[in-house]
């Protein structure tokens, strides 16, 4: 996807979810050039062919349909990017596109990610030596390096391969070490590259390690694989100092209480999760590493933290972000490639940034309305939309 050339466009679209269905993706057509197979798909739908399902999983009967949604005015790295979302809750999106618009005044978000760095862990138990064992395997890191690169010849041509690797004791007198190989994955999510060096690898460790080896298997908590976005919001755009003094305390209160900090953390993963889900990412592994990297201190802690500074409420988070624009069902899934189309990203840290940006807005929006209003107003909303569709149907 690196060699794509995007078009520019606005995510500012006034009125869109005034429009019929219908009006809104003409807008969209209008607004991104989508190929031919990709709009076809969304005239008709979207939905996903049951034969193609059948080929993606296991005793297949149907496809589960979601909503398909745009989430609007999000300005990421001095870029506009229309931010596909694949989620039941209306109001998720609704908050996102909300979020951004405020966020446009003072520039929309900013963030920076990590080269793609995915990690493999291999076990061993009752090594002996433990610690002379770790130095000997730092002393053969090239030769290491090397079994694990001759795995992924496809990786290695295209830059990325074996990086560097660490020897973990974890418990001397049990003898167990854990080596991390450190890969770079390219523009992948990386779980079957990861597992595959693993693989390869674990036999000449064995034989320079001795004990008894156990898995060979990736992290989910990527913690050389991170990603971090900031924003601001004016003062007077948020409509008073009250508002921004409202939602400081609310993220201080999530620092303090982890029963808070889980919550305020879901908020954030409504974003996050939701275009994963769009782009055929594994939202299961997102959730599991953002998870960990929260409780990594100790204590279970918020992604995100606001605090009133300079006139504006601004707004930071780093989590552990490992996403793909190709392998998966990026390449199989044709909603997936027509979301690709939308969002207009060219490689595994841009869609990083975006997403982390996703979920930013979203956390934001959520602060908002329960340092605000309360949350349940916009949930009872949602609540007689939902009826109202239910009675109609019938």
């Amino acid at each position: 996807m690196t060699d794509t050339v995007f078009n520019k466009l606005s995510s500012r679209i006034k009125g869109f979810y005034k429009q019929t269905q219908n009006k809104r993706l003409n807008t969209i057509t209008q607004t991104v050039h989508l190929s031919d197979n990709s709009e076809t798909l969304l005239r008709n739908g979207g939905g996903l062919d049951v034969q193609i399902a059948d080929y993606m999983s296991e005793n297949v009967i149907a496809s589960h349909g979601l909503p398909l949604s745009i989430a609007l005015n999000f300005r990421i790295n001095d870029n506009d990017h229309l931010m596909p979302m694949a989620i039941e809750e209306s109001s998720v999106v609704a908050a996102a596109s909300n979020a951004a618009r405020l966020t446009r005044s003072t520039g929309g978000f900013y963030g920076k990610a990590d080269d793609p760095i995915m990690t493999a862990q291999i076990q061993f138990d009752a090594v002996p030596k433990p610690k002379q064992t770790c130095h000997i395997v730092m002393e053969n890191q090239a030769a290491i390096l090397k079994e694990g690169n001759a795995a992924i010849p496809r990786m290695v041509a295209r830059g990325g391969g074996c990086v560097s690797l660490e020897a973990r004791l974890i418990d001397e007198q049990e003898g167990i070490i854990v080596i991390h190989i450190y890969i770079n994955v390219g523009n992948a999510m990386g779980a079957n590259l990861v597992d595959t060096v693993a693989e390869a690898i674990a036999p000449k460790l064995q034989t320079l390690m001795g004990g008894i080896l156990g898995l060979r298997i990736l992290t989910n908590l990527t913690l050389r694989r991170m990603v971090s976005v900031q924003t601001a919001i004016a003062i007077e755009t948020l409509g008073s100092l009250e508002i921004v003094t409202a939602i400081e305390r609310a993220s201080r209160f999530a620092e303090k209480d982890p029963m808070r900090a889980v919550t305020h953390n879901k908020g954030i993963m409504n974003g996050i999760d939701a275009v994963a889900l769009a782009l055929g990412q594994d939202w299961r592994a997102i959730e599991a590493g953002a998870h960990a990297y929260a409780a990594f201190s100790g204590t279970y802690k918020p992604l995100a933290v606001w605090r009133h500074k300079n006139n504006e409420l601004q707004g930071t988070m780093t989590l552990p972000l490992a996403v793909g624009t190709v392998g998966g069902i990026t390449s199989v899934h044709p909603g997936v490639k027509a979301a690709f189309e939308l969002i207009q990203i060219s490689d595994a840290q841009q869609l990083a940034i975006i997403m982390a940006s996703a979920g930013l807005a979203t956390n934001f929006a959520a602060l908002r309305v329960l340092a605000s209003e309360g949350i349940q107003r916009g949930h009872m909303n949602l609540h007689h939309r939902h009826k109202k569709i239910k009675t109609s149907l019938h």
